[in-house]
């Protein structure tokens, strides 16, 4: 009959080894998600950069343009949303607002980025916007999945409305954390004009048919993603933005509206990396740390087991030859 001790470590090896796919497989796809609620700052400066001067319609160097953008979780939408598309879903409230060196509003565009909480896939609701135009996003922004692979990603750009790859270019490292680097470039096109601009007195949704003037935009898009939580701990833009052709620009045929590279500011760019490392390790409990410490612990006690139920065998048999030698002895004396 087995021992007690064995059985029990025995039933708890089993458990152990049911328990760590499940971590993986079962918990980490159910667990892993964004909170409704964050709200997240992030403050980018480009130094020094070129910018239009509305007044007089002259681009001129300025010390540093400073984009503020925020990330605010709409709980109630994420609430109202989930009913209708049956799964957990967040939904981001973001402003990019760029102000000059004197801290004049340059532009400010504001977005609804409507998301699954688990994949980052967009979901494609009522609000789903760009600067109060409704759009259909497809691919990531903003975040990369958890788990993050080495392949290229359809990005999306709020400035064309459009989507397009973003491509992997490599293994990095980034302040002591292993970085995957993507890149994507979109050459120049013509977008619209953000619906807030320093320009009193003028609509800038009729802008373009009023004068003609065109606004067009490229940039070279980087970023630093960790790749266990999909979050970027760094990105960086070179950007540019010229108007072109109309009445607006007194004959000449463009004018460099902002021309910078655009990177985080020091202090957001260490609270980032310290955020990130953090979720980091509540990510990899249930896809490493927790599953290989089941796993292990559950062959230990298989083996604990085994020890056990083999030292029990061992002690039955030696009572068993310890019992028919006193009984050998026994007859040998009777016969005497």
């Amino acid at each position: 009959m087995r021992t007690r001790a064995a059985l029990a470590a025995l039933a708890l090896a089993v458990f152990c080894a049911a328990t760590a796919p499940m971590l993986r497989w079962y918990a980490f796809p159910r667990l892993a998600k964004i909170p409704a609620g964050q709200y997240q700052e992030t403050v980018l400066e480009a130094r020094p950069a070129t910018l239009l001067r509305y007044d007089t319609m002259r681009a001129e160097q300025v010390e540093k343009v400073t984009i503020v953008q925020t990330l605010k979780g709409n709980v109630e939408e994420s609430r109202r949303i989930e009913r209708d598309a049956g799964r957990q879903v967040v939904v981001w409230d973001a402003l990019s607002h760029v102000v000059g060196p004197d801290g004049a509003m340059v532009s400010q565009i504001p977005e609804r980025y409507i998301f699954d909480a688990h994949t980052q896939d967009p979901v494609h609701a009522t609000g789903e916007s760009v600067d109060g135009d409704r759009v259909r996003r497809d691919g990531i922004a903003y975040k990369w999945p958890f788990l993050t692979e080495k392949r290229d990603y359809a990005y999306f750009d709020a400035q064309t409305r459009s989507s397009a790859p973003i491509r992997y270019r490599g293994t990095r490292t980034f302040r002591g954390l292993e970085v995957y680097y993507f890149e994507q470039t979109v050459p120049w096109t013509k977008v619209p004009y953000p619906k807030k601009m320093p320009l009193p007195g003028i609509d800038s949704t009729t802008l373009e048919a009023q004068t003609g003037t065109t606004r067009w935009y490229t940039t070279k898009r980087m970023f630093w993603v960790e790749p266990v939580t999909g979050a970027p701990v760094n990105g960086e833009e070179i950007h540019r933005e010229e108007l072109r052709g109309g009445s607006l620009l007194g004959g000449r045929d463009r004018v460099t509206a902002f021309a910078g590279h655009v990177r985080m500011r020091a202090d957001y760019l260490a609270h980032t990396v310290d955020l990130v490392t953090a979720n980091r390790t509540k990510v990899l409990i249930l896809v490493r740390y927790g599953p290989w410490t089941c796993a292990l612990l559950g062959v230990a006690l298989f083996a604990l087991a085994l020890a056990l139920e083999a030292r029990a065998r061992q002690r039955r048999v030696l009572a068993r030859r310890v019992g028919v030698a006193v009984e050998g002895s026994s007859g040998q004396g009777c016969r005497g």
